[in-house]
């Protein structure tokens, strides 16, 4: 059993950044492969990044390549999703996901297990 929370969202200008963090309960994160996902209003949810249990290994979205950055701290039990150059598209509830091995296919919601609750990250132009 994995509980995800994630904190850090708020409101930040085109241009700027945010740090979204997950937190994750129980003592065996580092077998995890986690990824971030987001949804906007209307529109269904969509991939952003993923890390592999270790960290040796990610995946994101064309949309987000360059701008934002997954890593994770086994340690702290966390995962975080860097975002710079924000956007307005970039408006959108972010969702931590935990998977119990790695896929094949990162990107697809139903490779994950576990979903954090989300939190809200507005961009103004």
């Amino acid at each position: 059993q994995v509980q995800l929370a994630e904190v850090g969202g708020g409101s930040a200008q085109a241009g700027g950044s945010l740090r979204l963090s997950c937190a994750a309960s129980g003592r065996t994160f580092g077998n995890y492969a986690m990824a971030w996902f987001r949804q906007a209003p209307g529109k269904e949810r969509e991939f952003v990044a993923a890390i592999t249990g270790g960290g040796g290994t990610t995946a994101s979205a064309d949309s987000v390549k360059g701008r934002f950055t997954i890593s994770r701290d086994n340690a702290k039990n966390t995962v975080t999703l860097q975002m710079n150059s924000l956007t307005p598209e970039d408006t959108a509830v972010y969702y931590c996901a935990a998977a119990r091995s790695w896929s094949s296919r990162p990107g697809l919601t139903s490779s994950y297990e576990y979903w954090g609750q989300g939190t809200q990250v507005t961009v103004s132009s």
